[in-house]
C-alpha cells in the first residue's frame, strides 16, 4: 500500500519505521525540509522518500497526519479529497495555544481536523500511546493478547482500512465510535488515553463509559 505521512516527530517516525517493515510504501513530510530527516530516511531504505507535505498527501491511499494539533489548519485540503486520513494529535493547550470550542467542549479536535480536511475521511487512532509503546508493544501473533488501539470516525470503509493497518502492525483495533463521541474518549483525560489497555479491557472500559 502506499502511505502518505505528514509529521516525522516521535509518532510520525515510529509508525513510518513500523510500515516500511512491513513492506509498505511511505511518501514522508516534516515540516523542518528533509534535511532533517536523514537518520529516519537511513532507518526506511529504499521503501521512503522524503516529499512536500501535498505530495505525501496525493502519494498516500491511507495519509497519516502525526503533526501537532496547533498546526492542522496548516495542512493543504485538495490533495485530501476522498483519502482515508489517520489522525493521531492531541490538542495540549500548552503548546497548541487556547481553543475556546475545545476548552469548552463544544467539539473534538478530530472533528476540527476534519472540517479542515473537507472531502476526506478521517479516523483518529494511535492518538493515546506512546510512541515507545507502539514500538515495543506489538505482538505479531493474534493468537497472542494483543494491546488494543481505540479507532473514532464518521466513515465505515475508512475505519476499516485503519482497522486493517492497526491489525497488520500487531495491535487490536477496537471501534470507539464517531469522531464526536470516540474523540472524546480518546483525547486527553478520555477514558482510552494513555491507559495501556488491552483490546478485551479497552472494550470493557469504553462499555462502562457509554
Amino acid at each position: 500500500m502506499h502511505i502518505g505521512i505528514i509529521g516525522a516527530g516521535n509518532v510520525g517516525g515510529t509508525l513510518a519505521r513500523r510500515l516500511a517493515a512491513a513492506g509498505h510504501e511511505i511518501a514522508i513530510a516534516n515540516a523542518s525540509g528533509p534535511q532533517k530527516m536523514q537518520d529516519l530516511m537511513g532507518d526506511l531504505g529504499h521503501r521512503a522518500h522524503a516529499v512536500p507535505p501535498s505530495e505525501a498527501a496525493r502519494f498516500g491511499d491511507v495519509v497519516i497526519v502525526a503533526v501537532p494539533f496547533g498546526r492542522y489548519n496548516e495542512l493543504p485540503t485538495a490533495e485530501f479529497k476522498g483519502k482515508t486520513v489517520m489522525d493521531t494529535g492531541n490538542y495540549t493547550p500548552e503548546r497548541d495555544g487556547n481553543i475556546p470550542e475545545l476548552d469548552e467542549d463544544r467539539t473534538t479536535s478530530s472533528e476540527m481536523v476534519q472540517q479542515h480536511l473537507r472531502g476526506a475521511h478521517v479516523v483518529k487512532a494511535f492518538n493515546t500511546l506512546h510512541a515507545e509503546d507502539m514500538r515495543d508493544h506489538a505482538r505479531q501473533s493474534s493468537a497472542q493478547e494483543r494491546y488494543g488501539i481505540p479507532m473514532s470516525g464518521d466513515d465505515p470503509q475508512a475505519k476499516r482500512a485503519v482497522a486493517d493497518l492497526v491489525e497488520e502492525l500487531g495491535f487490536q483495533p477496537v471501534d470507539a465510535g464517531d469522531l464526536a463521541t470516540g474523540g472524546r474518549k480518546q483525547q486527553p483525560g478520555g477514558v482510552t488515553y494513555d491507559a495501556d489497555f488491552t483490546a478485551d479491557e479497552l472494550v470493557e472500559a469504553l462499555r462502562l463509559d457509554s
